[in-house]
């Protein structure tokens, strides 16, 4: 009994110091929250941040000896969860004064995390509770049937990218998502992604006779226009960079990395108007240099408007004909202020009705996620995309599956929800077969409100896998809860015996 009396005395101080702690921070958002039910998951997201600096394993393991929560699900519910555990631990010191939290309060943040969704991607139907998101290929604006086919398939949102196309092929994608509409009954969101200061390749320059870069090959960096001034006596290859200032901030020893990390290339010094570094890490057979490739630069702090001056005149298309704006390279509450601006020039009296998607790419967004979650969700429909190309290659492929789970706690916690993005079943949808390690990553994304497929030749045939997948894991987890429906495997062995 010694011992139970002791993990009272810890819970409780456990609980006092959470409140202590939230309540600091909520009063630091308090400016932020304009709509009213975001409140509480403002205040349940505080509570978790709180309770996550502390390291909670010696109180799990005490907990699970006594049958009870191990608090290892408590992203929804902090409070609750600590509160009902404490008056469990309170009845057994024969002491039972601390007040259980009532069904309804335990589950609220789940209540509000499904209304969400709902809000951001349409309600659910059917066993699976997953929504689906596609993203338009040029085509479907040209060809009628591409979206008829995605809302006869029960895709729930699409999303056109602004980065490619143009304001009028965007509309003919948008018109014959409509026409699908009215043809299947079923409502389908409209997404649209700015395409913000994304850095990339321009023109390049290989030697006579190269036509790949590999290990150990130097190459230079020049500003767009600037392949003619290189002056150099070791045989070379450049490209361009679309961002000069980022050449100016690089130093030597920082990594750059080309076509989404299929290319390393380490600084050795920086000349007066370029960067010359030395390849790390290629393919094996090298890599073709071609223009319009994502460049990153990881090691370098670079401060970029989160805006550009294609960005704010695709928001006057966007705001008039859209469901809600995805937010490339998203990463301050300061650039989260700039969009909301924006779109309260545009439409002054009902811009908090448009969703806004956070495209989370770099860890300076990372870092800065929950008070991003906060100005955003504390003012309009909100919903966390885990942008993992560019995240990958900006925090390293190591961190990033650490890193998408700590954005789905976050998500849950915040009662916000969040969209499992980029290369999902990319093998199928490029190729039509999947692979083994693609097939285990979309179970995974099971746990996520929303799954995005990119375009390739055998798209539908992974919507269909990709529908039958989440249904069937959807009886099996919620988050990080398993479900234990009745299994049925092994039946026939047993009635065998």
């Amino acid at each position: 009994m010694h011992d139970v009396a002791a993990l009272k005395k810890k819970l409780e101080r456990l609980i006092d110091e959470i409140a202590a702690e939230s309540s600091l921070r909520m009063a630091s958002w308090a400016d932020r929250i304009e709509r009213p039910d975001f409140a509480a998951s403002a205040s349940n997201l505080a509570h978790y941040l709180a309770v996550r600096r502390h390291d909670l394993r010696p109180l799990q393991r005490a907990l699970m000896a006594l049958g009870m929560s191990s608090l290892g699900r408590l992203e929804s519910r902090v409070l609750p969860t600590l509160k009902a555990v404490s008056a469990s631990v309170a009845a057994l010191c024969g002491t039972p004064t601390t007040e259980r939290p009532s069904s309804r309060q335990f589950f609220a943040g789940e209540h509000y995390l499904a209304e969400r969704s709902s809000e951001l991607f349409g309600p659910r139907s059917g066993p699976r509770h997953t929504a689906l998101l596609v993203t338009c290929p040029t085509e479907a604006g040209d060809d009628p049937s591409f979206l008829l086919r995605l809302a006869e398939r029960g895709v729930d949102a699409v999303r056109i990218n602004c980065a490619h196309d143009s304001p009028e092929h965007w509309q003919r994608m948008i018109n014959h998502v409509h026409a699908a509409e009215q043809a299947t009954g079923r409502r389908i969101k409209i997404l649209m992604d700015i395409a913000g200061p994304k850095i990339r390749t321009g023109a390049a320059l290989l030697p006579e006779g190269v036509e790949r870069i590999a290990v150990g090959d130097l190459l230079v960096i020049v500003p767009q226009g600037g392949l003619n001034r290189i002056r150099l006596d070791e045989p070379h290859a450049a490209i361009e960079c679309t961002l000069p200032d980022a050449l100016t901030i690089a130093a030597a020893g920082h990594r750059v990395f080309v076509d989404d990390g299929k290319l390393c290339v380490r600084i050795e010094r920086r000349e007066p108007f370029s960067l010359l570094g030395r390849v790390t890490a290629a393919p094996a057979n090298g890599l073709r240099l071609k223009p319009e490739k994502g460049l990153n630069f990881p090691d370098t702090p670079l401060t970029i408007p989160a805006l550009t001056a294609k960005d704010l005149s695709d928001l006057d298309f966007i705001v008039a004909q859209a469901d809600g704006i995805e937010f490339s390279f998203v990463q301050s509450v300061a650039d989260v202020e700039m969009l909301q601006a924006a779109l309260a020039e545009r439409r002054p009296n009902d811009w908090r009705q448009l969703s806004l998607v956070l495209k989370i790419e770099t860890p300076e967004a990372v870092a800065n996620l929950p008070d991003i979650v906060v100005q955003a969700a504390g003012r309009q429909p909100t919903a966390i995309m885990i942008a993992r190309g560019d995240l990958a290659v900006e925090i390293g492929f190591a961190r990033l599956a650490e890193m998408q789970e700590e954005i789905l706690w976050i998500g849950e916690a915040a009662h916000v929800p969040v969209i499992w993005a980029t290369q999902v079943l990319e093998h199928l949808v490029k190729k039509g077969t999947p692979s083994r390690g693609e097939m285990t990553d979309a179970a995974m994304a099971a746990r996520a409100e929303c799954v995005m497929l990119n375009k390739g030749p055998y798209l539908f045939k992974a919507i269909t896998e990709l529908d039958t997948l989440l249904s069937r894991m959807g009886g099996h987890q919620h988050k990080k809860t398993p479900q234990l429906r009745a299994l049925r495997s092994w039946s026939r062995a047993s009635a065998a015996r």
